[in-house]
C-alpha cells in the first residue's frame, strides 16, 4: 500500500486537500477519516462538502451518529463512530443502505470500522503543531488503484507544493 504524507499548515490548506480528493470521488465510495480529536477531520469533510456542492451547514455528527448532505454533485453520508461500542452497530446506522442509494460515506474515526470497508480512500491527520496536520493518504482495495495514481499525483503536484 502506497501512501502520501500532505502537510496541511492552514484550514485553505486542508481545504485545498478536499478539493482535490473531491475530483476522484464516485457514487457509493468510501472516505476514512481518522486522527486524534481536533486533528482536521470535521474541517476536512466542510470543505469536501463545498467541493461537492452541498450548501447546508455541515457539521459533526458526534451525537446523532449520522448526517446526509445533498450536493449538486453527489450526497455524502457523513457518519461518525466515536461514540460506537462495537462495530457490530455500524450495521444500525444504515451506512450499506446509503450506499447503495449512491451516496458517498464520509467516515469520521473510521479506524473504529476495523475491516468492515474493504475498498476506501483512507485519510489519518495527525497534528504537528498548533495550526499544522500531516494527512497520511493512502487506499484499501481494487476500486481505488487507477484513482490513487491520479489523486496522488494530483496532490503532490498542488497540495504540497
Amino acid at each position: 500500500m502506497t501512501t502520501l504524507t500532505v502537510a496541511s499548515r492552514s484550514v485553505a490548506d486542508t481545504a485545498r486537500l478536499a478539493t482535490v480528493v473531491a475530483t476522484e470521488l464516485r457514487p457509493r465510495d468510501v472516505v476514512l477519516l481518522t486522527g486524534d480529536l481536533g486533528a482536521g477531520k470535521t474541517t476536512f469533510t466542510k470543505a469536501l462538502c463545498a467541493a461537492l456542492g452541498v450548501t447546508d451547514n455541515v457539521t459533526s455528527p458526534t451525537f446523532t451518529l449520522v448526517h446526509e448532505y445533498r450536493g449538486s454533485k453527489l450526497t455524502v453520508c457523513h457518519a461518525d463512530l466515536y461514540r460506537l461500542e462495537r462495530t457490530g452497530e455500524l450495521i444500525d446506522l444504515g451506512l450499506d443502505d446509503a450506499r447503495r442509494s449512491g451516496a458517498i460515506l464520509v467516515v469520521e474515526w473510521g479506524d473504529l470500522a476495523g475491516d468492515e470497508f474493504t475498498d476506501a480512500l483512507v485519510l489519518a491527520f495527525t497534528h504537528v503543531g498548533d495550526t499544522e496536520r500531516n494527512v497520511d493518504v493512502s487506499s484499501r482495495g481494487t476500486a481505488w488503484e487507477p484513482r490513487f495514481t491520479r489523486l496522488t499525483a494530483a496532490l503532490r503536484a498542488g497540495v504540497d507544493a
